[in-house]
């Protein structure tokens, strides 16, 4: 247990309004001792942030799809159409706008039409993953019986008020079997045979998914290609397929970390057919995990990993300098995009991305790569929902990895039990991002500096994002320093401020995590504002994710 100073003080100076014009706003010292500085710059807009970026991953892995969020419609389970309902309920309080199924690795292994159909005549199948379950887990994560396809897996979408974005299989079936799925989706009502089939399950209308990911980590599990021999079956893929008054948004699938030859040998390969093709490619994906905090001892993919519960204050700090590589990930394939997308009219997709831990941690025993959340991971979300915000030009979306019973979960789930981790109070506490103009942003604050193996290290002291809805500025901010609160100057400049609530993640145990049993060890705690100042202080408390929501004048 580390000991830590007061949750929240914020102290306010001077009276009237806090109202700030050309002025510096930070001219005089702060009597109180402030030793941060942040400043919103309301004239130097960024880009609409999208709400996409808060999107979800559901691999059919583990518990995601059975007993994660499939329960079955005969099941005790509370549920809506056989969908869990407090899943249903949990996403629609975020907001969550777009859900990336049915893989990862999976998709590159299904065939969607067994998943379509009536229920009890669906074939079982041996699952991509089987080889990785555990003799405790149940039968239906190592052999998919297809209970859960594309019919329900839409009618989750609708539920949640979220856009289906669907992986199609590049490594293992043709063209011709994508060409059919979007037609399945999509074709008007009586118009196909494939039109027929959906509607005799209860769909005539057609369901409109635009998002689609043609393969996945297609240098890999997606069937080992080159660069050069992807861009061909993108190519490929994508010629001609029928839209059917529907927009299609076609993911190219994109590096992983830094794997700036594939970007480039990618995009070198499509421009053979000339400069046109680049118009065929809505996005390009990024897969970035933070996993290796042996500090440069392994670069083993299962040595170099470290523990999702069990952790010292070296390991936190680690985990987070791993994760804040993303911004450079996202800065270094933008440049070479821009090689040759001088207009840059793809957008990058980080559609995988969160920590990966060992096994060990798994809330319900027997589901692989199910890992329990702590504050660290919330902070780490935080802090890379932030790095998105603030480059909203360059991301389109991003599918944090993944929505239940996995990798970074925003939810745990098993049998009737559920609970929300950290990570998804994080996502709720940063919905209101969504759709709002992202503000460039200044952070001034003492770096955080510790020992790393007998060498002095660093790590930045404050970081977030800001946001503006018409007069509602959101700001959140990520204080990584384990023991030590961040006393704080805020100011906006060219504008007042009204009014404001803040709401603060954060506990008094790093480690700390909510469990099936116990569900709110680790919640947002909410306080409102009181203005009294020119210039408005806050503290952050240690190891805390805080947003806060101010009313401009």
């Amino acid at each position: 247990m580390i000991g830590r100073r007061a949750f929240v003080r914020n102290s306010v100076l001077g009276a009237g309004c806090l109202l700030f014009n050309r002025a510096p706003l930070f001219a005089a010292p702060d009597p109180a001792g402030s030793d941060s500085r942040i400043e919103v710059l309301l004239a130097e807009p960024l880009g609409t942030i999208s709400p996409n970026i808060y999107g979800h991953f559901a691999e059919n892995l583990g518990g995601v799809i059975y007993d994660g969020i499939w329960v079955g419609e005969n099941s005790r389970v509370p549920n809506v159409n056989g969908i869990r309902k407090e899943l249903v309920e949990e996403m629609r309080r975020i907001k969550a706008p777009v859900v990336r199924y049915p893989g990862g690795c999976f998709a590159d292994s299904y065939n969607w039409r067994d998943g379509i159909g009536p229920a009890d005549k669906r074939p079982r199948r041996t699952n991509f993953w089987a080889q990785e379950e555990s003799a405790s887990g149940p039968a239906n994560h190592k052999y998919d019986p297809n209970q859960f396809g594309t019919n329900e897996f839409v009618r989750f979408c609708k539920l949640i008020g979220s856009q289906p974005y669907i992986a199609a299989n590049v490594r293992s079936l043709p063209a011709e079997s994508f060409y059919q799925w979007v037609e399945y989706c999509n074709s008007p009502a009586g118009s196909t045979t494939l039109a027929d089939a959906r509607a005799s399950a209860g769909y005539a209308d057609p369901f409109g998914v635009r998002f689609w990911g043609v393969g996945n980590e297609s240098w890999g599990c997606g069937g080992n290609f080159t660069a050069q021999e992807y861009a061909v079956e993108f190519r490929r893929y994508t010629a001609w397929v029928p839209r059917y008054g529907q927009e299609l948004s076609f993911v190219a699938s994109g590096p992983s970390d830094e794997g700036w030859d594939w970007t480039r040998g990618f995009l070198e390969e499509i421009l053979r057919k000339g400069p046109d093709e680049l118009r065929s490619i809505y996005g390009l994906t990024l897969h970035y995990y933070a996993w290796n905090l042996s500090r440069g001892r392994s670069k083993d993919w299962n040595e170099g990993k470290g523990d999702a519960l069990k952790f010292d204050v070296l390991d936190w700090y680690e985990l987070l300098r791993q994760g804040d590589v993303m911004e450079s990930l996202i800065n270094g394939h933008w440049q070479v995009m821009g090689e040759f997308d001088k207009k840059h009219s793809i957008k990058l997709v980080v559609d995988e991305w969160g920590p990966w831990y060992r096994p060990g941690s798994e809330a319900t025993p027997g589901d692989i790569l199910e890992q329990t959340p702590t504050l660290r991971d919330a902070v780490f979300s935080g802090m890379t929902l932030d790095t998105f915000n603030r480059h909203p030009e360059k991301v389109a979306m991003a599918n944090c990895a993944q929505l239940i019973n996995c990798l970074n979960s925003l939810y745990l789930a098993h049998e009737d039990k559920f609970c929300v981790t950290p990570v998804g109070h994080v996502f709720a506490m940063y919905a209101v991002h969504q759709g709002g103009q992202g503000l460039r942003t200044i952070f001034s604050s003492p770096t955080v500096n510790y020992d790393r193996d007998g060498k002095p290290a660093s790590f930045w002291g404050l970081k977030g994002s800001a946001s503006l809805h018409d007069k509602d500025l959101v700001l959140t901010v990520v204080n990584p320093h384990v023991t030590e609160a961040r006393e704080t100057e805020i100011g906006v400049r060219g504008a007042s401020l009204k009014s404001g609530v803040t709401s603060t993640l954060t506990n008094s145990d790093i480690h700390a995590h909510n469990t099936l049993e116990q569900h709110d060890v680790v919640a947002p705690q909410t306080k409102t504002l009181d203005f009294k100042g020119r210039v408005l202080t806050y503290s952050f408390p240690p190891a805390s994710v805080t947003r806060l929501a101010l009313m401009l004048g």
